[in-house]
């Protein structure tokens, strides 16, 4: 990963924004629990950074469904990076997308909506499932129950990036989800971010086929009961 590439770009190219949102993401933390990292490098590193180093998996005006937006990572940093993007930010708890839709109205960005929906209910709306070249998530779940909420709003031919620590067994324990739900393991990007916080992991799930009609099975048993 170019680490120097994305902190230029963060720290230089793009600097206001990225001020400007930290600040507003301190400010609204207090208010609202969005995130345990709550100074300025701790951001800048484990979140803006880490959401910025998959821009290139993304293509150009591609649209992108994040599940779980919480704080708008990656789908705000990525937004700032690259315009061509269009995303829907799907989040459950209604303290958050009023941050969401708060930095979206501040920074005046075009084609990002703001969905207070649970994922599995977003995916059996006609208008999203199966409607998206990309879906992404960071820091939701478990990578089977991941897929389970997120490969179903991706058109085949489309991606699933999930954006993951050390995924350790995570690939292996979601083999069964991953097929079963249409996709298949296209890469595995392993990197560590500078300054000791920490390693990270993108995996990259292609959808080769239609998500079966029964899923997500909704009621909490993505989570129970994950395939």
């Amino acid at each position: 990963m170019n680490f120097d590439y994305y902190e230029n770009l963060i720290k230089n190219d793009f600097s206001f924004k990225f001020l400007k949102f930290a600040e507003m993401l301190i400010n609204y933390n207090k208010i609202c629990n969005i995130t345990s990292v709550s100074d300025e490098k701790g951001i800048f590193y484990k979140h803006f950074l880490d959401s910025a180093v998959g821009e290139s998996l993304f293509s150009r005006g591609a649209s992108i469904v994040e599940i779980g937006s919480g704080g708008g990572f990656p789908s705000l940093p990525l937004k700032f990076l690259r315009d061509d993007l269009s995303f829907t930010l799907i989040e459950s708890t209604g303290k958050k997308c009023t941050f969401l839709k708060s930095v979206v109205d501040n920074f005046g960005l075009k084609s990002v909506k703001v969905e207070n929906i649970r994922a599995e209910d977003g995916a059996r709306d006609k208008n999203m499932r199966e409607k998206f070249d990309f879906a992404c998530a960071r820091a939701v779940a478990r990578l089977n129950t991941l897929c389970e909420y997120c490969l179903p709003f991706v058109a085949v031919g489309g991606k699933f990036i999930a954006y993951k620590g050390d995924s350790g067994d995570e690939v292996k324990e979601a083999e069964k989800a991953i097929k079963t739900l249409g996709g298949e393991v296209e890469n595995i990007i392993e990197y560590e971010l500078p300054y000791g916080y920490g390693k990270r992991s993108l995996i990259v799930i292609k959808k080769i086929k239609n998500t079966p009609s029964a899923y997500p099975r909704g009621l909490g048993k993505e989570r129970k009961n994950p395939l």
